[in-house]
């Protein structure tokens, strides 16, 4: 759980993910920046994030095929789908809008996923770069001594100086990672590299994945004229988190079934399936897989 307590009904679990692939998170137009194709950014910082309903849409589908209705996933009817049985765990759990007495809300909420740690690449091999502030808000409290250098991990003690990208900064102070989840490797704790909030966007935004892709014609199978296109993506190896908040308001029970006791366990059930089916775009691509821990 996160750091609050909240009475019955209510419970957050928070959820721990690692980028198997790198994750395309489109925003469903083009842009004139340096790729056709950008990823969903937090507007504050620019940071990119995997919106919570795009996490929400991925696990309720892939819950309603464990469950074994897809109508509960919201395919498979004309309209919007649903089989809206009082007694089916993904409705339940998700919600629907129509049934014999109208709509439910649903009992869990899914919120953004948000980056962690990110992997660069130095001089010293692959580092995972994170700041003070987005390890606090993680629930981990590190200060950085001098904002304009970079503190590392065990592993990367001895180095007076390291590059991240294009970026060279010189040694602060070592940092003691055992605070972060043991879930993380050895190798990713021992080589995390702290900087300041500010040059952490600006490390982030110059190392996403950048692919460049053609489209093909159906008809001749060879690339379409003048359909060269860019999209960027959350690297592979990278460690994001976000919270689940169960609100279990419902005034009738939670049927029990195939195992899932509760909607946190529905929405567990479709996670799992996410580290082999992924999220976002460009799927048939070898984009998308997310792996998940419960984080106490």
């Amino acid at each position: 759980m996160s750091g609050v307590t909240f009475p019955k009904p209510f419970f957050v679990q928070r959820i721990l993910l690692e980028a198997v692939d790198p994750v395309h998170m489109g925003t469903g137009a083009y842009g004139l920046g340096r790729v056709d194709l950008a990823i969903a950014r937090e507007p504050g910082n620019r940071l990119p994030k995997i919106p919570g309903t795009s996490l929400h849409g991925a696990i309720r589908s892939y819950a309603a095929y464990r469950h074994g209705d897809r109508r509960c996933g919201g395919v498979g009817l004309t309209g919007r789908g649903h089989c809206t049985k009082p007694e089916c765990p993904v409705c339940y759990a998700f919600g629907h809008v129509k049934g014999p007495e109208g709509g439910n809300s649903g009992t869990v909420s899914i919120g953004d996923a948000r980056i962690l740690l990110f992997p660069v690449h130095s001089m010293a091999g692959p580092v995972w770069v994170t700041s003070p502030e987005i390890l606090a808000e993680f629930g981990v409290v590190l200060a950085l001594q001098d904002r304009n250098k970079v503190a590392l991990g065990k592993a990367l003690k001895d180095k007076a100086y390291l590059n991240l990208g294009w970026l060279m900064l010189e040694r602060d102070q070592e940092v003691d990672t055992t605070a972060l989840p043991p879930q993380i490797p050895a190798t990713v704790r021992d080589n995390v590299a702290v900087v300041s909030s500010g040059l952490f966007s600006r490390v982030v935004n110059s190392n996403l994945e950048v692919r460049t892709s053609v489209g093909i014609n159906p008809d001749t199978g060879a690339a379409d004229d003048q359909a060269l296109f860019t999209y960027e993506a959350i690297p592979r190896a990278a460690f994001l988190w976000t919270e689940v908040v169960e609100d279990d308001y419902r005034t009738e029970r939670f049927t029990p079934t195939n195992g899932w006791k509760r909607p946190l366990d529905v929405v567990w059930a479709g996670l799992e399936w996410v580290q082999y089916l992924g999220v976002g775009g460009m799927g048939t691509r070898g984009f998308g897989r997310l792996r998940a821990w419960k984080i106490a």
